[in-house]
């Protein structure tokens, strides 16, 4: 039986290296290429075309959900697995609608990691179990907008930079950055901003 081939997408080089020698001792399961940010993950996705993409999520350039969304977008095979330490709701609830078929954190096991790798590669979709009830409980109440404008704020821009930046005008950039600061019961931008953040909004 052909191996699983995979692309490895993680930007802490240790971890990444670690992963790769860890994957590579499965007598199943070979690595066919590792990258450091998302836009090299998504070109080694398209030169490789391997079976599935273990990603990180935050990592230089394109977020491991944006590759995801794109993968998506243009209809490739590969299925994406994401592992990350980060256990928050709003990120499951987007990598599910980006279409990733396995969401897992990388303090589990490395039989479980494995174990994960293999269910994916076989059509199954797997959530770690302590993220699947809460990712249901609390609903992402922000819009793209309102998202797009609170990640600009939350590296400090002025409505003006944001404005000119997401081809709005200033009064709309104040009105979405007011809607999200009520969504989300913040005081102001930054705390708006810092919730989102926490829950896995941004």
């Amino acid at each position: 039986m052909a191996p699983v081939r995979v692309v490895l997408a993680e930007d802490q080089a240790m971890v990444l290296g670690a992963f790769a020698s860890l994957l590579n001792l499965q007598p199943d399961v070979e690595v066919v290429a590792t990258a450091a940010d998302g836009d090299a993950a998504l070109a080694a996705v398209s030169a490789h075309h391997p079976d599935v993409l273990l990603t990180d999520i935050e990592m230089p350039g394109r977020t491991g959900l944006d590759v995801a969304a794109e993968l998506r977008r243009r209809g490739a095979a590969t299925r994406v697995l994401i592992v990350t330490t980060f256990a928050r709701s709003g990120y499951l609830r987007r990598a599910l609608d980006a279409g990733v078929a396995g969401y897992v954190l990388k303090d589990a096991p490395v039989a479980e990691l494995v174990a994960a790798l293999r269910k994916v590669h076989a059509g199954e979709r797997v959530i770690a179990p302590e993220l699947a009830l809460a990712a249901w409980d609390q609903l992402d109440p922000l819009t793209e907008r309102e998202r797009a404008v609170l990640r600009e704020a939350a590296a400090g821009a002025t409505n003006a930079d944001i404005a000119a930046s997401l081809h709005l005008a200033e009064g709309t950039v104040r009105n979405y950055l007011s809607t999200a600061m009520t969504k989300l019961g913040a005081r102001n931008r930054t705390e708006a901003a810092n919730t989102a953040r926490e829950r896995g909004w941004l």
